[in-house]
């Protein structure tokens, strides 16, 4: 809760194992697992439905529903359908698919682009499950990422409802006094309610430093003590990637010899 707002949030509650393990060292094997999976020769297919398998299995012991996850895989559209063009403009040797002519080259890096971003993006989609947000940002500190980047991503999420109430606020306003915008001549009127929305947020972005300059703020949100990540638990993370990356070594060296 924020200023009486209720941040919409990707987080599961749980008591699972990925919900216990400090943000920071999901972080890291996110990020490994995903670099892994990227490396993974595209044509062989066993490694990637190894990396889905486990993904599946990671997500159920969780406790977060298939269901969510495929609703949540919804955000890679854009990349399903950019993949889905490649096979008509990529150029190549064609192939013949239900009596169409085909890149071959285009096939094989749209099998790559969806593959990759499918199982790239489950991985962070456990991440956000597993992890509060603001646990994330203080795992990013935690790990030396810029105090004032933090900062920056930690306000931006706290005000992000407080901006959109306003910009409602607003547009209810408008539309109370009769304006609703259907062509190109309300362009202006929105451009200026856009400035005006630019001008309230800074003065109230202002108002927020001084209240909290007034209760001794010195540049550095207050964190709790002691970083919850011992050897055991950066092992336990990071058998993940570990796992990935032999997949993916395994995969390489058959490739290699085929």
């Amino acid at each position: 809760m924020s200023g009486g707002h209720t941040h919409h949030t990707l987080y599961l509650p749980g008591t699972s194992v990925l919900h216990r393990l400090p943000a920071q060292v999901k972080l890291v094997a996110a990020v490994l697992a995903v670099l892994a999976i990227v490396a993974a020769p595209r044509e062989q297919f066993w490694a990637f439905g190894v990396f889905a398998v486990v993904i599946v299995i990671l997500a159920v012991t969780a406790g977060i529903p298939l269901l969510v996850m495929a609703r949540r895989l919804l955000i890679e559209i854009p990349f399903i359908g950019f993949a889905l063009l490649l096979p008509f403009v990529a150029r190549g040797e064609r192939t013949d698919v239900l009596g169409l002519q085909l890149s071959t080259d285009g096939l094989w890096g749209a099998w790559e682009l969806l593959a990759t971003a499918t199982l790239g993006v489950s991985v962070s989609i456990l991440l956000a499950s597993t992890t509060p947000l603001r646990e994330v940002l203080t795992g990013l500190e935690r790990l030396r990422m810029p105090t004032l980047i933090v900062q920056i991503m930690s306000f931006m999420i706290r005000y992000a409802d407080v901006v959109a109430d306003e910009l409602r606020r607003m547009r209810i306003a408008r539309e109370s006094r009769g304006f609703v915008a259907s062509n190109i001549r309300h362009w202006p009127v929105l451009g200026r309610s856009a400035g005006a929305l630019f001008v309230r947020c800074f003065e109230r972005g202002e108002r927020v430093h001084l209240a909290m300059l007034s209760r001794g703020y010195t540049g550095r949100m207050p964190q709790p003590e002691g970083d919850g990540a011992t050897m055991a638990t950066w092992s336990l993370a990071l058998s993940l990637p570990v796992l990935f990356a032999a997949v993916s070594l395994t995969a390489a060296l058959t490739a290699a010899r085929t």
